[in-house]
């Protein structure tokens, strides 16, 4: 193998092994919470109840936060608050159905 061949081929593991770095690290950022108990949950277009349903969770559904974003505030499960999270592209839930353990953002706001 040539010098230069050697060069490219190292090159091309040492890309791969920082994708595979880079996907191992942005899958780690995504945490998973599990959502009132006993109820199912409408997931909506927008952070509020003006918003159309998209789905509807079963009970007992976990949810991955990607971000989330001030909205209508809503009473829920887990008391009242505004926050609701995105929990994918163009999905919204509110906050007080799912339990994150905290009152507050805990994932970063939407852009």
């Amino acid at each position: 193998m040539t010098a230069l061949k050697r060069r490219s081929v190292t090159l091309a593991g040492l890309a791969c092994a920082f994708l595979m770095v880079g996907a191992a690290h942005a899958e780690a950022a995504v945490h998973y919470y599990d959502t009132a108990p006993g109820q199912r949950l409408n997931v909506r277009r927008g952070p509020g109840t003006q918003y159309s349903i998209v789905r509807v969770l079963p009970e007992g559904a976990k949810v991955a936060i990607y971000c989330q974003t001030p909205g209508e505030t809503v009473t829920g499960y887990y008391g009242t608050s505004n926050i609701w999270d995105n929990i994918a592209n163009g999905e919204f839930v509110s906050d007080t159905n799912v339990h994150t353990g905290s009152d507050g953002y805990v994932a970063s706001r939407c852009g």
